[in-house]
């Protein structure tokens, strides 16, 4: 009886363990939404205020240099400034992705004590065990 009362208990324990941790996935998943919604929103009102800084800029430098012979070079310029921009920018957003923090991190740091509580537990009725065992050889 003792047994099956101690059997319901670790797994009544890990129920409710895992429903914790279900739960703080859920709201962590909920920030992460709202934060990549508030994010790329940002960033498409960003590009399309920069988009049109940038048109008007260009149209400027073209009008201004037209009458001149140097008006290609000074699109040409125009150009690989913007290429080296974009790809300077797309080289910051791949760092950030890589090695940006990982989604769910609380999560899944809960989940790694957890599993140490787990083995902690493990090592010790294994312990229970051997102590019993000797007792009865000794006994």
């Amino acid at each position: 009886m003792g047994l099956r009362k101690s059997v319901f208990g670790i797994a009544s324990s890990l129920v409710g363990l895992l429903r914790t941790r279900l739960e703080l996935l859920a709201l962590e998943a909920a920030d992460e939404k709202a934060r990549l919604l508030k994010l790329l929103g940002m960033a498409f009102a960003a590009l399309l205020f920069l988009t049109l800084a940038v048109l008007v800029f260009t149209v400027t430098v073209a009008v201004a240099f037209w009458p001149t012979e140097d008006r290609y070079l000074a699109l040409g310029l125009l150009a690989a400034f913007y290429g080296i921009i974009g790809v300077v920018l797309l080289l910051m957003l791949r760092h950030g992705l890589v090695y940006g923090a990982p989604p769910f991190s609380a999560t899944l740091e809960e989940l790694a004590r957890d599993a140490e509580l787990l083995d902690r537990v493990r090592d010790a009725q294994n312990d229970d065990d051997e102590a019993l065992a000797r007792r009865r050889e000794e006994g």
